[in-house]
């Protein structure tokens, strides 16, 4: 299957990690557990066939606990899509999909680098974020 867009260039867009003392990266350390990872993926037009595409992870605390932490990273990719994709369909799994899935394992280690330096080096992502699934699961 030949690829309907061609990646021009992919990078970190945005990093955080906010932590606003010791006593809160104890706790956090702590209680790290209760973290969730968020995904969210947004992309906008540039021009001539060219797509920008952000991918957001957040780990945050959904509690209502005063001390936390929070981490972000946006990690851009820009995309070439190939002349003959007219149906929007194709468009949007191109966007939603195949690019993120092909550039997982970089925002992937990306993010792990953000939390390990961030002083939890034992944090891991237990499963690949399978984007196919997320993808297919907005239909249901």
């Amino acid at each position: 299957m030949t690829e309907n867009y061609k990646i021009l260039a992919k990078y970190i867009k945005d990093m955080s990690s906010e932590t606003p003392d010791v006593e809160t990266f104890l706790f956090v350390k702590e209680n790290i557990s209760r973290y969730q990872l968020n995904i969210d993926i947004n992309s906008k037009a540039i021009k001539d066939k060219l797509v920008e595409i952000n991918i957001r992870l957040k780990f945050e605390d959904k509690d209502q606990s005063e001390k936390k932490s929070y981490y972000e990273i946006i990690y851009a990719v820009v995309i070439k899509v190939n002349d003959d994709v007219k149906d929007k369909k194709i468009l949007e799994k191109i966007i939603l999909c195949e690019v993120p899935s092909k550039v997982y394992v970089d925002l992937e280690n990306a993010f792990l680098n953000l939390m390990h330096n961030s002083g939890h080096p034992g944090i891991k992502l237990e499963k690949k974020i399978d984007f196919n699934k997320l993808y297919n699961e907005r239909f249901n």
